[in-house]
This record gives C-alpha cells, structure tokens and sequence, in this order.
C-alpha cells in the first residue's frame, strides 16, 4: 500500500510532524553575506514509502511550484518502480519557509540538511527549471549524496525564455484581492488580471496554486519579494569548475527553449556523462505536458 507522510524538517534539531498551514511561514535571517556558508531552512515535503534497497527518487520543482507539481508522477513512479518518492518544495515557495536568501547556495544546503535526515542518500535527483539547477549544483558540491541526475528542460546555460519572469512577479504583486469573498473568486480574478501579460493558460494555472487564504486574506504563499531582489541569481547559474560523474539525463520539451542543442558542449564540460532526451510536443512543464512519456524516459534512465 502506498502511503503519503507528509513532514517539516528542522536543521539540526531533527525531524518532526507538523500540522502546518500557511498562516505561519518562518523567515530565516540571511546568512550568506559576506562569503559565508548559507543557513538552511525547514522545507516541506512529502514522502511516498517504498523499498529503501534502491536509491530514492527526489524531485524538485521550478520557479513559482511547489512540491504538488509532482503528484501525479510522483504516486505513478512509486507504484511502477517500488521506490521511495520524496516531492519537496523549495524555500520560499509551497509551505517551507520564508528567507530572504534564493541564491542556489542556499537551495543546495537544504537539500544537504534534509536528504541525509531522512535517510534518502544517496538518491536520484530529479528537478525541473529551477530545481534542476539546484540538483545540478548539488550534484557537483556532494556528488557523494547523487547517484544519479536528472535535469528536466534547464541547462547551465542561460537563455533569453526566462525573460517575462519579472513580469509575472510584478502582475502578480497588482492583484488586488481585497473584496473578494472567496477562493475560487480570488482565483477567478487574479486570473482574469494575468491574462494581460501572462498568455500561457497553463503558466497562469501554475501561478495560481500559489494563491492561498490566510486569516481571512487572499494572499500569494510565494515569497515575492526574495524572488524579485535575487531573480538575476536564479536566471544564472553559479560558476563551478568541478564535474559530475555520475550518470546524468538531461530531458527537454521538444516545444521549449530552455534547453538547446547548442547548451550540449557546455553541459558535458561539467556533467561528462551527460545524455541527452527530447520529449515531442512537450513546452518547458515537461512532466505536466507530457506524463506518460515523461515516466517512460525516467523509468528508462533508471534501468
């Protein structure tokens, strides 16, 4: 039987159930002014039970998701493959906490903190945009804690599609939500106001889920602002000379241009074993596109 346990981890004091809702999101002072080491936080996260002989698989999500990005895929992969599956969300993002650090740094030392509490290392790294990157730089910091990697539609390289990003943030930030009485019409409304700038129904979709009720408040659960002051950090990618030598796919949507033909010399300069996959008729939410063939290309990784 499959069974979700979903957990809070906090550094250093152990792990803990929490009943956590969105009312009270921690705020981690910054710590890596000034060169040094960045603090890690609790993230959220759910874990799906499986056999602890095999390496677990990891997924972390892009920029503006949250660990439910993956439940579907998630549940399909454990039944399939009989592993553990842990989704986790990103701070600043989903219900983990609030800092005012996003630089990758920081991302990585959280998964360095939370992977080992739980017994996950080492595992199969799995994430998408903005979490692959955080996966790729784990996978060169500690590549101990990664048996294998798997970036989906991102590279190290940056690209010019991630452009509009500044303006979903600043569409987000002008809903005014005020007078709405309820969630599905806060929703319908925020909707209605990023249509103008944001075309992608399934990128307003993904933008949504992050539109909460707190103490009788509509609000965004996203920390805008972190995300506004480093957003130049997460469009680029840390400058790392090291390499990964562990198996490594990197899978993109044959419809998106986030990851390029053109990114594959630099790719293997830091990830020598580097393959390469395209999923037809797939944008850059690859696994949300496209499950089914998306599954199939994990499941083939993993053989």
């Amino acid at each position: 039987m499959l069974r979700w346990t979903r957990a809070w981890t906090a550094p250093y004091r152990g792990i803990g159930l929490s009943n956590s809702s969105f009312s009270r999101l921690p705020i981690a002072p910054s710590s890596s002014q000034g060169g040094t080491e960045p603090r890690p936080v609790r993230l959220s996260y759910k874990l799906l039970d499986g056999e602890a002989a095999s390496p677990a698989l990891v997924f972390l999500h892009g920029l503006f998701g949250s660990k439910t990005n993956f439940n579907f895929v998630a549940k399909a992969l454990a039944q399939q493959t009989g592993r553990r599956v842990l989704t986790v969300d990103a701070r600043n993002h989903g219900e983990s906490s609030h800092s005012p650090d996003m630089s990758y740094e920081a991302m990585s030392k959280d998964l360095q903190d939370l992977l080992p509490h739980l017994g996950l290392v080492p595992c199969v790294l799995i994430g998408h945009s903005m979490g692959g990157r955080t996966a790729m730089l784990l996978a060169l910091q500690r590549p101990e804690l990664v048996e294998r990697l798997i970036a989906v539609d991102i590279s190290q390289v940056e690209t010019t599609s991630s452009s509009n990003f500044p303006n979903y943030i600043a569409a987000m930030r002008a809903v005014d939500m005020a007078n709405e009485a309820s969630l599905s019409g806060a929703r319908k409304l925020a909707d209605e106001r990023l249509r103008s700038v944001i075309q992608s129904a399934s990128i307003r979709q993904l933008l949504l889920t992050n539109l909460v009720e707190v103490d009788g408040r509509f609000v965004w659960r996203l920390n805008l602002d972190a995300l506004a002051q480093h957003l130049d950090k997460i469009l680029d990618f840390p400058a790392r000379q090291e390499t990964y030598s562990g198996p490594t796919l990197f899978l993109r949507g044959g419809n998106s241009q986030f990851l390029l033909p053109s990114h594959y010399p630099e790719i293997r300069r830091l990830f020598p074993r580097a393959q390469m996959q395209t999923v037809p008729n797939a944008g850059h939410l690859v696994h949300s596109d496209r499950p089914q063939d998306f599954m199939a290309a994990v499941q083939s990784f993993l053989a």
